[in-house]
């Protein structure tokens, strides 16, 4: 007895230590949650948005109980009813009985429990709706009806889907009850299975048959609903209701849902009468009516009335697919073009295009970020995106394509230092905007800056320079300090030589204040960092930056769009601003053929993304958001304001967006039409840009984006659009616009890569306040004559490739272990036809090389030209000259060595006059090269390199009979 009551007594003091132990861990874990959440507060707060969030919790909150109380509640019912109306005296077998004497001691915690554990999985798949269900209770009409049905357009974008939820969410909670019922029924003897035979009590049968008429009813209005469904769904021929859909599918749901209703009508008799005969037999005449009216007929109207004929009963779907796809993907307004283009280059060709080939861009930003880098990083703890942006500047009152990047901090370098100081509270903004001419080179092919250096200087004028939210940002930095301490934020190399740090102090408003110890307590849980707590870094004045990526903060605060892929960075009104383009999508338009928003943006700068599910069928660019690099505050603009599903969004976030009359000028001048959104519309064009429903059902004449003809071979990455300052056909002037091209779609292994149509889009939204350009968003299709051949990418690429003029001059080029690399492959609509150009980039191997553009290569329909500048291609290309200059016409000299070993030529006396500007421009250029000649040639002798020795010599020999030619001897 004694040893009994020892045992028991340490037992009784460890269950109170147990219990304590428990509520502590409990507590922290709720302590752990509440920072996540308090800190989501602070941020949204700090930026303005913090409605955006609490909209989120309160319909996810609202949701959770509503899907937990309409889960839990009808099953908790269910268990009671069956267990209170359960028989008395009910004789149970032995196994029944082992199950019932082993649930009965926990029968209280069971009824409880289950229905419990069941809503709390019914609440959390609820409160992940919130998006559908606000876009319900705040649905705008669109003011289209449906060809079919002839309901307002905003049914199918937002109650159906709605509806669909609500009744499949229902029709889950019935089955279960009826399962718990059913469970609980056998287990106390109101259902006992005798032989063959199944007992059920009377109030068994009334509870399991009012719940089967109730799921049974639900089923009946949500096959009703399947009529209007089959407008969004693909038969294979067609995306929406064909003939068979409307003259079978669509009568049958409405048949089934009918005998649907009726079998509901005789469960409730059954729960009245007591029969089950009549149930059972409607049940499983329903079946077979599915069978029949569901599958065989509409198989038998496809297979012996459609398809013998479908070219014509299909028409009419056909039509209404494609005017609706087209609607859905803003292609209705596309003007198109007939283009004869002319193959043969003839002298003074491009006279009538000299603005558009005075803007060509020979300047690839996806080849040019190592000249960036050695040009302009100036320090390791910088560095440049791999692919740059195109943006454009107003310079001496003319529009300048410009290729711009910012210098970012190096995040490896960061991850690198072994200091929290240095890499939270040192190192935490890149500096400056670098901006090269889209369309010039130095005389050795450096690009040529029209904003650079450290502090920055150029033609940008005065701006913010320093960067705390970019792309490659630290993950979180702490700024900011009193005034008149001394600054700590390393902000550049003040010296030439690098040797001197100038520091600044953050003074804008850019993250939450660290200013008591419960705020830096929660903040070092966040990020699992004491230092935050306890580092003498961190003041009352300091303020924590995170979440720095413009892309994840425009998401965070419009968590309904879809984001461009691209952020750029623009100088507007004295800031770096990064902009980027929001869509509003749904998957829900009527008649409207699907894509695929990853697979269709997927081209050689934008990588694929593994298993996305992302179907679309309809898309606009809603919004233009802005996320200014210095303080990361988030601007976004109602870009489209009659789009319905904006406007349901700003229902729900009211606060959120700003108008477009609020678009400054000179944030207007740089947003420019999306590149997502323009290979979305490619891709649906590759097939609807035939408007003939019988040339559609033929499938003669489908096209398909080329392949980047500069990828590896075996590659089939499709070709990115190009943005370009153009002069279409049938325009007064040249326009900042978006382009791609079209070849036939191939046929099994073969493929003709010849020019179908060219579709450009009018980029330019203008530079007036809130005033967007009339013509911004017009999209051209020219259509190239089909018994003509015009070369395709693919084909020029071969061309240039297979060319042994061209092939002899890259063989010298490669010469003294260099490389070179073809830049992109533009087309242009110039001089009555199209016209290729390639810029061409040598690197040597070396660790510290960077590609130099040294060459530029041109086609006009079998003609070919390969030389130093793009405008002496052009003159050679159409006979001797083009009727107009190209802009690296005078090409400047480099303001830095070469990074191939050459060295830097040095000023020398400049070329006789001849009196003509021209001439005289093209002597001062043939200098430059010949003086980087001989620095080569000098260069190579030193290394004993003779192979570079003699391409040198060939090079200046070439250069000094050019020279020679030019002044007539």
């Amino acid at each position: 007895m004694t040893s009994a009551s020892s045992t028991a007594a340490p037992r009784r003091s460890r269950a109170p230590l147990a219990i304590t132990a428990g509520i502590v861990v409990a507590l922290v874990i709720l302590f752990f949650i509440f920072a996540g959440l308090y800190t989501d507060v602070l941020w949204y707060d700090q930026l303005g948005f913090l409605p955006v969030l609490t909209t989120q919790w309160i319909a996810g909150t609202v949701l959770f109980f509503v899907g937990f109380i309409a889960m839990a509640v009808p099953v908790w019912v269910s268990i009671q009813l069956a267990y209170r109306l359960r028989p008395v005296y009910a004789k149970l077998n032995a196994q029944v009985d082992r199950y019932q004497q082993v649930i009965e001691p926990l029968r209280r915690l069971a009824t409880y429990g289950i229905p419990a554990l069941l809503g709390l999985f019914a609440g959390v798949a609820a409160s992940t709706r919130w998006q559908p269900v606000l876009m319900w209770l705040n649905r705008t009409p669109v003011g289209k009806e449906d060809p079919q049905f002839h309901f307002d357009i905003s049914f199918y974008l937002f109650d159906l889907p709605f509806y669909h939820s609500l009744l499949a969410f229902a029709s889950a909670v019935v089955f279960i009850s009826a399962l718990a019922a059913i469970a609980t029924s056998y287990l106390y003897g109101a259902i006992r299975v005798s032989g063959r035979e199944v007992l059920i009590s009377k109030s068994a049968r009334v509870q399991i048959a009012v719940t089967a008429a109730i799921y049974l009813l639900l089923q009946a209005v949500s096959i009703w609903l399947d009529q209007y469904s089959t407008l969004t769904h693909s038969n294979g021929l067609l995306t929406g209701a064909g003939y068979t859909d409307v003259h079978a599918n669509i009568p049958g749901r409405a048949i089934l849902s009918g005998a649907a209703l009726v079998v509901a009508l005789l469960f409730l008799v059954t729960a009245i009468i007591g029969r089950w005969r009549l149930p059972v037999i409607g049940l499983a005449l329903l079946i077979i009516s599915s069978l029949i009216v569901g599958s065989l007929y509409p198989w038998v109207i496809q297979r012996f009335q459609v398809e013998p004929n479908a070219k014509a009963l299909e028409s009419q779907y056909i039509q209404r697919n494609i005017d609706l796809t087209r609607d859905a993907y803003g292609l209705s307004d596309v003007k198109e073009v007939p283009y004869d283009a002319k193959t043969t280059a003839e002298p003074g060709a491009l006279r009538a295009d000299a603005e558009t080939t005075a803007n060509i861009r020979i300047i690839d930003p996806a080849k040019v970020s190592d000249a960036f880098a050695q040009l302009e990083q100036f320090k390791q703890y910088y560095q440049f995106p791999s692919n740059l942006d195109v943006d454009r500047y107003t310079i001496d009152g003319k529009s300048q394509d410009a290729v711009v990047a910012v210098r970012g901090l190096d995040d490896t370098y960061l991850t690198g230092l072994n200091s929290w100081v240095n890499s939270t509270t040192v190192y935490t903004h890149g500096y400056g905007m670098v901006a090269a001419y889209g369309n010039q080179r130095s005389a050795d092919g450096q690009p040529v800056f029209l904003e650079s250096g450290i502090p920055t200087t150029g033609e940008l004028g005065k701006f913010e320079p320093r960067v705390y939210f970019g792309q490659s940002s630290p993950t979180y930095s702490i700024v900011g300090g009193p005034k008149g301490t001394k600054p700590v934020e390393l902000d550049y190399p003040s010296s030439k030589d690098g040797e001197e740090q100038t520091y600044t102090t953050f003074s804008g408003d850019g993250g939450p204040k660290l200013d008591n110890a419960f705020t830096k307590l929660i903040y070092a849980l966040k990020f699992q960092s004491e230092q935050i707590f306890l580092s003498d870094s961190v003041n009352d004045e300091s303020q924590i930056l995170y979440d720095r990526n413009p892309l994840d903060r425009v998401q965070k605060v419009a968590p309904y769009l879809t984001l461009d892929s691209d952020a750029y960075p623009s100088v507007v009104d004295g800031r770096i601003k990064w902009i980027i383009d929001g869509y509003t999508t749904s998957a829900t338009y009527p008649y409207s053929t699907p894509v695929g928003l990853s697979e269709a943006i997927t081209d050689t700068e934008t990588p694929a993304k593994p298993f996305a599910l992302d179907q679309i069928n309809y898309i606009r660019n809603s919004v233009k958001a802005t996320v200014d690099a210095y303080d990361g505050s988030v601007t976004l603009y109602a870009w489209d304001a009659e789009d319905p599903l904006l406007k349901t969004w700003q229902k729900i976030f009211p606060s959120s967006l700003k108008p477009m009359s609020e678009m400054s000028g000179d944030l207007m001048s740089h947003v420019r039409y999306p590149a997502d959104m323009f290979k979305v519309q490619r891709s649906v064009l590759t097939e609807y840009h035939v408007t003939d429903a019988g040339s559609f059902y033929s499938h003669d004449d489908e096209w398909a984006v080329p392949n980047d003809p500069v990828s590896a071979a075996g590659d089939t990455i499709p070709q990115p659009p190009y943005y370009l300052t153009m002069q279409m056909p049938g325009q007064e002037s040249p326009s900042y616009s978006l382009y791609t091209t079209f070849i036939p779609a191939s046929s099994g292994t073969t493929s003709r890569n010849v020019l179908t149509g060219y579709l450009a889009v009018n980029a330019d939204a203008g530079s007036k306040d809130g005033t967007r350009a009339k013509g911004y968003g017009s999209l051209t299709l020219l259509t190239l004559p089909k018994d003509d051949t015009v070369p395709g990418p693919g084909q020029v690429q071969a061309k240039f490739n297979a060319d042994p003029v061209v092939s002899q001059a890259l063989n010298l080029l490669k010469q003294g272990q260099s490389k070179v690399t073809n830049g992109n492959l533009l087309t242009l609509p110039v001089g009555g036809g199209l016209l290729y150009v390639q810029p061409v980039y040598v690197q040597s191997t070396g660790n510290t090389s960077y590609p130099l553009l040294q060459k530029v290569l041109v086609a006009f329909g079998d003609q070919i030209a390969f030389e130093d500048t793009l405008d002496k291609a052009l003159d050679v290309l159409f006979g001797g000259d083009s009727g107009a200059n190209a802009g690296d016409t005078d090409v400047p000299p480099s303001t830095t060595p070469p990074s191939t070993g050459g060295g830097t030529p040095k000023p020398g006396t400049t070329p006789p006059s001849t009196g003509n500007p021209t001439t005289d421009a093209k002597l001062a250029n043939l200098l430059q090269v010949a003086r980087q000649a001989i620095a080569d040639k000098d260069a190579a002798l030193k290394k004993g390199d003779f192979a570079a020795y003699g391409a040198a010599d060939k090079k200046l020999s070439d250069t000094v009979a050019s020279m020679l030619a030019l002044l007539g001897e």
